[in-house]
């Protein structure tokens, strides 16, 4: 079915950085536990170090699933807008790449949610 243009897309993106207060948005997805069924939205200073975003951030985010207090984050292998990451945990988040709307993998071997659900 052939499509008929009616002019120029004149819409303005509302969630551009400028709108967050010199926060940025940060996707947070843990593989394999879709008791979170989609990845975590994270308001978060660009200059937030990558440690302080495990203590502070990751940990109370996923702190209610049961696998939570199974998770080596030494051991965590890490995805970074879809391709393999290391962090580096004295960075900060802009300093390692993490930008405005970037989507953060987290795969914790060996942890396969409820009962080895994925849930």
């Amino acid at each position: 079915m052939p499509v008929t243009a009616i002019g120029p897309y004149a819409a303005q993106a509302l969630d551009s950085q400028d709108r967050f207060h010199g926060l940025q948005l940060v996707y947070l997805c843990w593989e394999k536990h879709l008791m979170f069924c989609a990845p975590f939205t994270l308001p978060l200073p660009p200059h937030m170090l990558f440690a302080d975003f495990i203590e502070q951030v990751a940990k109370p985010a996923i702190a209610q699933h049961p696998d939570a207090q199974w998770v080596d984050f030494a051991q965590v292998q890490w995805r970074l807008d879809e391709q393999p990451w290391t962090p580096d945990p004295g960075a900060s988040l802009q300093a390692n790449g993490i930008g405005h709307k970037s989507l953060l993998h987290m795969a914790t071997p060996g942890l396969n949610g409820l009962a080895g659900t994925c849930n």
